[in-house]
Formats: C-alpha cells, sequence, structure tokens
C-alpha cells in the first residue's frame, strides 16, 4: 500500500465520529508533453472537527496540491484522476461547477502563500472581503462591507474604516496576510487550508499571524489544514502531522508524537535538519540527494534512494503501512514483523 489509510477507522480500531473531512486514495496527476506528473499519487486522510492537521514536506512533495484538489482548484494540465474527498459525508468530486462555487471560500476557505499575488491590485481590499461576503452570505453592499470593516478589526488592523479603502500595495506584507485571514474567515468557514501562511514573513510577524489564526480558529471552530516546510511552525500550531514525501503520505501522527519519537528515515531527516539553539554543531544534517522525479519515480519505496537504511525490498516492493501506536503510522520496512 503506497499511502497509508487514516479513512477506514473501523478495520483499524480507530475511530473518532467526528471526520469534517475524509480523502480516500487521491491522485492528482499533470498531463505534461515530458508525460505524467503524478503529484499526488494515492493520499489518504481525515480532519476531525476542530482539528489542526500539519501537511509537511520539501517543495514539489504535493502538499499544495492536495490542498487545492479539495477545493477543485487544480490547474490546466492536472486533472483528479480518481479518488474521494468526503466533506461533511458530501464526496466533493460528484459536485458540478455551481455547487463548488458555493463551497469555496463559504464552507472551506484557503489562505494562499503569497497573499500579494492572491490579492486584485486594482480593487480596495475592503471591496474584496466584502464580495466574499456578499456572495455567500447574500448581503448587500452596505451590510457587506460593515461586515468586511468588522473583520478587519478582528484579525487586528488599526484604523479599519480607513484601511478598508486602500489598496494591497498600501498594506505591509504582515497586514496583507492578516487581510488574507480576514477574507478566507468572513464567512465562519468549517475548514480552513492555510497553504505557507507565514512565510514571507519574519519571525515577529510570523508569531503573531500564528496566534491570531489559533484565537479564530477557536472563536470559529474552524478546523485548519496547514501547509507548511517549516517544522517549527508545525510543531507550534498542530495537534497532528502527516509527513509528505513524492505525492504519498509517509508518516502521520499527533504532533507531540511525531516530535519526540520520529520513525520514518525521510522524518528523521527532516528533524536532524533543523538548528538546535543548545547544540552547537558545524554542520547541520542534509538529506543527501533530491526529491525523486515524479514522471519516473523510483520503484518499491520512493524514499529508497536517498534512504541510509534501504535494503533490497525497499527497492523492489512498496512499504506496508505499519501501526506503532493508536495514533501513529509509518509506511516503511523498517517496522514490518
Amino acid at each position: 500500500m503506497d499511502a497509508m489509510n487514516f479513512t477506514k477507522h473501523e478495520a483499524e480500531g480507530y475511530q473518532t465520529g467526528h471526520d469534517l473531512l475524509t480523502i480516500q486514495n487521491l491522485k492528482t496527476y499533470f498531463f505534461t508533453r515530458r508525460g505524467v506528473v503524478r503529484a499526488v499519487d494515492g493520499i489518504d486522510l481525515s480532519v476531525d472537527k476542530g482539528e489542526t492537521l500539519g501537511l509537511v514536506g520539501e517543495s514539489g512533495c504535493g502538499k499544495t496540491v492536495t490542498g487545492l484538489s479539495i477545493l477543485r482548484l487544480i490547474p490546466v494540465p492536472g486533472r483528479i484522476v480518481s479518488g474521494h474527498i468526503y466533506f461533511e459525508g458530501d464526496d466533493l468530486l460528484r459536485k458540478n461547477e455551481e455547487e463548488m462555487r458555493r463551497i469555496r471560500g463559504n464552507k472551506i476557505s484557503m489562505i494562499f502563500q503569497d497573499p500579494m499575488t492572491s490579492l486584485n491590485p486594482v480593487f480596495t481590499v475592503g471591496e474584496q472581503i466584502a464580495e466574499t461576503i456578499g456572495v455567500h452570505q447574500h448581503l448587500d453592499k452596505p451590510e457587506a462591507k460593515r461586515e468586511a470593516i468588522e473583520m478587519l478589526k478582528l484579525v487586528g488592523i488599526p484604523e479599519a474604516e480607513k484601511r478598508v479603502k486602500e489598496y494591497p500595495h498600501q498594506f505591509s506584507g504582515g497586514m496583507r496576510q492578516r487581510a488574507m485571514i480576514a477574507m478566507a474567515l468572513s464567512c465562519r468557514p468549517s475548514l480552513l487550508i492555510a497553504d505557507e501562511p507565514t512565510t514571507a514573513l519574519d519571525v515577529t510577524v510570523q508569531a503573531q499571524i500564528l496566534e491570531l489564526m489559533n484565537s479564530l480558529r477557536k472563536m470559529f471552530d474552524t478546523s485548519i489544514v496547514m501547509i507548511s516546510h517549516n517544522l517549527g511552525v508545525i510543531a507550534e500550531f498542530c495537534d497532528n502531522v502527516a509527513i509528505v514525501y513524492a505525492g504519498n503520505i509517509i508518516e502521520h501522527a499527533d504532533s507531540e508524537a511525531l516530535f519526540e519519537d520520529p520513525k520514518h528515515p525521510y522524518t528523521w531527516g527532516l528533524m536532524h535538519s533543523i538548528p538546535t539553539p543548545d547544540v552547537e554543531v558545524e554542520k547541520l544534517h542534509v538529506i543527501e540527494g533530491n526529491v525523486p522525479n515524479l514522471i519516473n519515480p523510483p520503484s518499491g519505496c520512493k524514499f529508497h534512494p536517498r534512504c541510509p537504511h534501504a535494503k533490497d525490498m525497499c527497492r523492489e516492493q512498496s512499504p506496508p503501512n505499519v501501526r506503532i501506536e493508536r495514533r501513529h503510522a509509518v509506511n516503511c520496512f523498517l517496522y514490518a514483523s
């Protein structure tokens, strides 16, 4: 089995009864002239109500494509080729485009990596937030504008009545990110997908944004999928963590268990590449090699060309899914009995 199945809870003796989002065997491919890029290649995931799940991995591993697949916003030449995405019990892959438009920005919102490119430069910030509110909450323009001002106040933007009339270029990076959060949460979504929401921000602003998102999550009872390569952010913010590599989830655990005792060699590599203030080292650990070519990925375990523990079976067979503890599972032959 290429990806862990955390959705078949009854079969594995793990059942929450509170799943908001359930993804089963999701495959999203890009059909290019050079070949088929298997960006997401059999991902299984579940997100409970009120949970914050972190998706972690190197660039190009499929994190963002997974988030875009949930909203069915895969750009051409990409396509979701198989799988199921159940949200509040309904399969999003069976809904038509009009039904998806009612869900996007309303029940499921997304904060994209770069707020400067996500916000339209020719409209004021207030107009863009008000448009989202007006479409989904069916408010007239004056009411939607008042709600936009309240949302800007809620995310900590001073002089909201004035700033609502300003354009994105008049906002700092941190302010633009706050405006994006205001827009994403303006309709009180059940699920928020945050794609590297703090990447371009300095450490102080980053901490403020994370604190803001956490307080708003509790206020609106919103579940969050946090996409990031920053393990520090994930450790601070997320309840559970899924490690993504080459379009598959290779380890899944609650945050405390994962950071205390990572199991997969790839997860070890990620952990050891983080500088530790109280430990002096001449050189940080490096995971040898590169992310595999997803047009022609390695046979067997996709990590085996970079793995110091690889054996012949790793090169020939897909690793089994092994449950270490109730909330900790890994795809690796090291733990197969």
